[in-house]
């Protein structure tokens, strides 16, 4: 078994392509999960910024905008890079990933690099916070043993535990009573191997949750008024497995991570409209402190596990 570190790393083959390996167990079914892919990304972009543009210092990505244009497979992936502008304070380059089994790329996107700790300009206080509040926390030692009263460690269930083999790499506590609404999901997340999230890190950080139809409560009062545009609790219950792919994934870093990396992350995510098979996403991610480190927004497909299992290597959803 590979840790986060060792699956997520990436090596040189020359100034602008980078190598990475999909691994299976990153996998939601038979398709590489879209934040492992997205931090394969994260780490092709620091190596590019460490090497071929050290002299730019600007390690640390701020924004990132990937659209899945078609199924990752497990195996190999190329990383090409093209430079679109590089500057003193930030800099933009254009990132491919592409297989063997499909000479089109299978995801693009554009990153924009830059230098947190360095970061100079106007800096206002916006009074912004969580609504509604995240539950307190009393420490994440408590957390760690189960103790802590108000959350509590989530196992998946036995038909999901299989098909999304990624979310074992992560431990996740949730409310011990539940969500506090019912379109939102609150977590505390850290790796299970023991390891440390670091910047490339956030993207899969920002797409490792509870997927909201599968703990959407039947019988929540707003489901009661629109019962016609909610999943049947009874579907669930008999066991169908959905996929929830992405089609696109913009995430914006706000903090710099310590250098090595902190133990815990705090995660919620919400939708606005969850509809005729498809659903937004926004994600926002804080450390212990309560100090917003990143915000993520998606725009995934809701599907039947089928159509993840029975189509062909590198075709498109």
């Amino acid at each position: 078994m590979a840790s986060f570190a060792q699956a997520t790393a990436v090596k040189a083959v020359d100034s602008h392509t980078y190598q990475a390996q999909l691994l299976d167990e990153y996998c939601i079914g038979n398709v590489p999960h879209g934040g492992f892919v997205t931090s394969c990304f994260l780490s092709a972009a620091a190596l590019h910024f460490s090497t071929t543009h050290l002299a730019l210092n600007q390690p640390h990505t701020i924004t990132l905008h990937l659209t899945f244009l078609r199924r990752t497979i497990v195996g190999p992936a190329r990383f090409t890079v093209r430079d679109v502008k590089l500057g003193r304070r930030t800099s933009t380059i254009h990132l491919s990933l592409t297989q063997p089994d499909n000479a089109e790329p299978s995801v693009v996107g554009y990153l924009t690099q830059s230098n947190l700790h360095t970061e100079q300009g106007i800096s206002l206080p916006t009074k912004w916070t969580l609504h509604p509040p995240r539950l307190p926390l009393s420490s994440t030692l408590a957390l760690k043993d189960d103790k802590d009263p108000n959350w509590t460690c989530h196992h998946l269930s036995p038909h999901l535990s299989k098909f999304r083999k990624a979310a074992h790499k992560t431990e996740w506590y949730l409310p011990r009573q539940g969500q506090l609404e019912p379109a939102m999901a609150d977590e505390w997340i850290c790796l299970a191997d023991g390891g440390k999230f670091t910047q490339t890190a956030l993207g899969f950080v920002a797409d490792q949750f509870p997927q909201l139809v599968d703990i959407y409560p039947g019988t929540a009062p707003a489901a009661a008024q629109s019962k016609e545009k909610v999943v049947s609790a009874s579907r669930r219950e008999a066991g169908k497995t959905m996929w929830y792919p992405t089609m696109l994934l913009n995430l914006e870093v706000k903090k710099a991570l310590p250098e090595e990396g902190v133990e815990w992350l705090f995660v919620r995510v919400g939708a606005k409209k969850i509809e005729r098979g498809r659903m937004d996403l926004e994600v926002v991610v804080l450390d212990e402190e309560g100090e917003l480190v990143a915000v993520s927004q998606h725009v995934c497909l809701i599907l039947d596990a089928e159509r993840n299992l029975t189509r062909g290597r590198g075709s498109r959803i």
